[in-house]
């Protein structure tokens, strides 16, 4: 569906990164897929090559790049190096914009990369004069917006452990996440916009201290009011009072490189969320090996992903500052005023890479949207997808109605290890349906049951070899149990993902859902994505859900479908659905049970929740709906069958 001209492949910092490595190596690799199979060939000269060539500010030099590739967990990481986070994405201090921010219904605010480092050198010595030090937690209760960063940087140039929860979880969605880490430290804001309304934080804030007994000091940031009354919040104080002091510079403290960096959490829709540590240095070679060599970005861009702080992709976006570039950031709905605000964002913002989920590109287009003939968004080269399977419709929509010369990558990984497995690449064409390659360095593999590798038929993503953004540890999991159940009770040393992929021979690679929500009628394994692709077709639907239900000693498939204004689901439109997904997928997909429903479930991050959906209906309990952005809706699945 695009081709990069042979020009842009040329002038993409990923060919460079290829000549680089032939230059150092005697080699003569070609194509994306050489320089891939070399990257996993040669994992640990990879990451070294890796960081000399991103020039990771160090304060003293490793040892070895890694002791065992094959060892996963545990394998260990530039041994003796010492780094800071912070300092790495702080190099730049001058007058160029580091951030450009546009909550809903505000005006925009810039921040140049001087601002940005005196902000962040100001609150450092604060969090210090509150008794903040090495390993401490700071905790962000915060909409998307620069104080965020500010925060963040600030604790992570001490070497404190940054974790964050979007303002729009409930009070238990916060507890379950932040009484596991006991932050010491916890900022938020006053409130938030959303759909043209304000909404207020510090009820909810109170509540959360009232069970966080760990806080002895809440910052607040004024952002829904200028002056808002804390005088209820205990232990409370304004921001920009907090950072009232004259420092101008920042004692970046140096730490090995697997020092704690962010505490990341699982969705925790079906229990307690898992509690990820991510290490700094991984991190931060992971993301600027993806953000540079992948994306394509430099310091020229400007670069927007709709987000909360409440998932990966806010830490994603955040990385880009090591490079340069400008971070556009926007906090409140994506369709307020109207469902073109994004798009309209980005030619105001003259945003060049444009972030997204799969949601919002079904929705937009659902919307009647067509940029095309409306925006200008000439400056947008490459549109970023993650959260959900981009269907082969999406990519459609995208070309036909939004940008025909744009660079389309699906990308896909995950808060286990905040970056991602799969995704674009400057140097190779996008193919409808398909992110455009496994990432440098990651040994990703499709398994059969066996643990056989396979390829052009689905099968379970895998990881054969260790990569340094692996979470170091999971948090309170002394023994690493809890670790080695999530990723390793499948495969002995292979990281097994839990997701359905297909790798074609040339290395594209299709997404099908979490295989743990895999149906599996009859015994044969089927990816939910393959009935969304056309269900989704429909016009009659808004939304749709599918999930595997036992029945009669076999698992049947059970098809809910929100429907359209006005739009009913008869007999002859059952007959029609599942004529269309017999004839498009196979008469082994065509659902037992088709049900209209109200509303179907979410995660805040955009993610249908067919696991919670499967507990109700079988009369099991869910509890932590706080992770849910519409938890009403699961009452539509009570007593369904």
């Amino acid at each position: 569906m695009w081709q990069p001209s042979v020009e842009q492949i040329q002038r993409s910092q990923m060919f460079k990164f290829k000549e680089y490595i032939n230059t150092n190596h005697g080699l003569n690799l070609d194509s994306y897929q050489d320089l891939h199979e070399w990257s996993v060939n040669q994992i640990p000269t990879f990451w070294e090559e890796a960081w000399n060539y991103f020039d990771i500010i160090h304060g003293e030099p490793y040892t070895q790049v890694v002791d065992d590739v094959s060892k996963m967990p545990g394998a260990k990481w530039f041994a003796g190096s010492r780094l800071n986070f912070t300092e790495n994405l702080l190099r730049r201090r001058d007058e160029k914009s580091a951030i450009l921010f546009k909550g809903e219904g505000q005006p925009v605010r810039k921040i140049t990369y001087a601002e940005l480092y005196r902000s962040v050198a100001q609150t450092a010595q604060a969090l210090k004069d509150a008794g903040v030090e090495k390993g401490d937690r700071v905790a962000g209760f915060v909409p998307n917006m620069p104080e965020s960063i500010i925060a963040m940087l600030a604790a992570t140039s001490i070497g404190a452990i940054w974790s964050s929860s979007s303002p729009d979880f409930g009070i238990k969605g916060v507890l379950d996440r932040f009484t596991q880490i006991e932050p010491k430290v916890l900022f938020a804001a006053n409130g938030y916009f959303y759909n043209g309304k304000a909404h207020d934080s510090l009820k909810k804030l109170e509540g959360i201290l009232n069970d966080l007994s760990s806080v002895q000091k809440v910052v607040v940031i004024p952002y829904t009011e200028d002056e808002p009354d804390i005088s209820t919040v205990k232990n409370s104080i304004l921001f920009y009072n907090f950072m009232d002091n004259d420092v101008t510079s920042i004692d970046f403290a140096q730490l090995p490189f697997d020092h704690p960096l962010y505490i990341m959490y699982s969705s925790g829709t079906t229990g307690l969320p898992k509690s990820i540590v991510h290490g700094a240095g991984g991190t931060l070679l992971q993301h600027l090996k993806e953000l540079c060599l992948h994306c394509d970005i430099t310091e020229n861009d400007t670069v927007f992903y709709f987000t909360t702080c409440g998932w990966m992709m806010w830490n994603w976006l955040v990385s880009n500052l090591a490079i340069g570039a400008t971070l556009a950031l926007y906090d409140g709905a994506p369709f307020y005023p109207d469902s073109n605000a994004m798009w309209a964002m980005a030619e105001e913002l003259g945003i060049t890479v444009f972030g997204t989920s799969a949601k919002f590109i079904a929705a937009s287009e659902d919307a009647g949207n067509n940029p095309r003939k409306t925006t200008d968004l000439s400056s947008v080269r490459i549109i970023l997808s993650t959260g959900s399977p981009l269907m082969e419709e999406n990519f459609d929509y995208i070309y036909k109605d939004v940008k025909e010369d744009v660079q389309l990558a699906s990308i896909s990984g995950g808060t286990d290890i905040i970056s991602c497995f799969a995704g674009g690449s400057p140097m190779l064409p996008v193919y409808r349906g398909e992110l455009q390659c496994s990432g440098l360095a990651m040994d990703v593999d499709a398994f059969d049951l066996n643990g056989n590798s396979i390829r052009n038929e689905k099968g379970e993503l895998v990881c054969k070899q260790a990569f340094p953004s692996m979470p170091v540890y999971f948090w309170n999991d002394t023994d690493g149990s809890k670790y080695h159940h999530a990723y390793f009770d499948k495969f002995e040393n292979i990281w097994y993902h839990g997701d359905y992929i297909e790798i074609s021979d040339y290395g594209g690679v299709k997404i099908y859902g979490r295989s743990d929500a895999t149906l599996n009628p009859q015994g044969v394994r089927i990816g939910t994505a393959e009935i969304y692709r056309v269900v989704e077709k429909m016009k009659e639907f808004n939304d749709s859900l599918v999930v595997g239900v036992q029945k009669e000693g076999d698992e049947q498939v059970a098809l809910f479908l929100k429907m359209n204004d006005g739009c009913e689901l008869t007999e002859e439109l059952i007959k029609a659905i599942r004529l269309s997904i017999r004839q498009n997928c196979s008469p082994r997909h065509v659902p037992a049970i088709i049900r209209p429903v109200d509303d179907i479930p979410y995660t805040i991050n955009g993610k249908k929740v067919e696991l919670a959906v499967k507990k109700v209906i079988h009369g099991e309990e869910v509890t932590n709906k706080d992770a849910l952005a519409n938890p009403e809706a699961l009452e539509c699945f009570k007593d369904i069958l």
